[in-house]
């Protein structure tokens, strides 16, 4: 599969837009999320790919949740969050770039531990600092809840999520001398009404695009060590491999000829 160019952030897409609740000293941080389903949906019709409904609504709103958190980050930080849940037994993955405006992940349905709890991951990489990762326990099957959880335990301050339409959530976080009464206070309705019952002065807007960049070569890399030390094992006497983008799910095909070609040669795959 060719590699698709990287989206230009300042380019039309999902647009996020902050604001800030002057005299709460709050965080806004909305979008309405249909063109960035849309676009998850493409990608699974494009590998072959299908949810159960209530798990493609489940990853829907950690999408949402996860690309709103971005949006309100510094836009040199790369994040990604696995997020555990015991019930249904799925893994949550998600990846963003705010540098690029990209964000991606998938569902793991095999294979995934069994515990006493649901655990949520984030790795986050600003500039060329170390990675940093945090992990905090959560309850239920809710992918907002999970992340005010985060939020609380991680981050250190306050977080409240809320779905104000079918397709639109909306994010608000505490900053310094914040009125934390009335973040804890809100509900939906009130969520969705801030515009006309606070002041609230617009930072900025932010683009992102379902983008993940995998790509046969990237495949190849990932297969090499295993090749080199375990052919047989890896093919089985098959002459292609079918395997997974471990980001987004994407099916790649890879003929053995072709990863022999790339382990003896100088790390270039032969043309198809």
């Amino acid at each position: 599969m060719a590699e698709s160019t990287p989206p230009n952030p300042a380019e039309s897409g999902l647009e996020v837009r902050s604001a800030f609740v002057r005299n709460r000293n709050a965080l806004i941080a909305r979008a309405d999320f249909g063109e960035l389903f849309v676009d998850y949906y493409l990608h699974l019709g494009a590998h072959g790919l299908r949810l159960e409904p209530g798990i493609d609504a489940l990853f829907k709103r950690a999408l949402a949740a996860f690309t709103l958190h971005c949006a309100s980050r510094p836009r040199n930080e790369l994040t990604a969050w696995t997020i555990n849940f015991q019930r249904p037994l799925v893994n949550v993955f998600l990846v963003g770039d705010n540098e690029t405006g990209i964000v991606t992940g998938r569902v793991f349905t095999e294979d995934v531990k069994v515990g006493p709890e649901n655990l949520f991951y984030a790795d986050v990489v600003r500039g060329h600092q170390p990675k940093r990762r945090s992990a905090v326990t959560f309850e239920g099957d809710d992918p907002l809840a999970a992340v005010e959880k985060f939020y609380a335990q991680s981050e250190q301050r306050r977080a409240r999520y809320f779905q104000t339409a079918e397709e639109e959530f909306r994010l608000f976080t505490e900053h310094p001398d914040c009125d934390v009464a009335w973040l804890r206070g809100l509900d939906g309705a009130r969520a969705a009404a801030v515009d006309a019952d606070e002041v609230v002065v617009p930072l900025e807007r932010r683009h992102y695009r379902w983008h993940c960049g995998c790509n046969q070569r990237r495949m190849l890399e990932v297969l090499a060590p295993v090749m080199r030390q375990a052919p047989e094992e890896l093919f089985g006497g098959d002459a292609r491999l079918e395997m997974r983008c471990p980001r987004c799910a994407s099916r790649h095909v890879i003929t053995r000829e072709t990863l022999e070609a790339f382990v003896a040669g100088d790390g270039t795959a032969p043309a198809a």
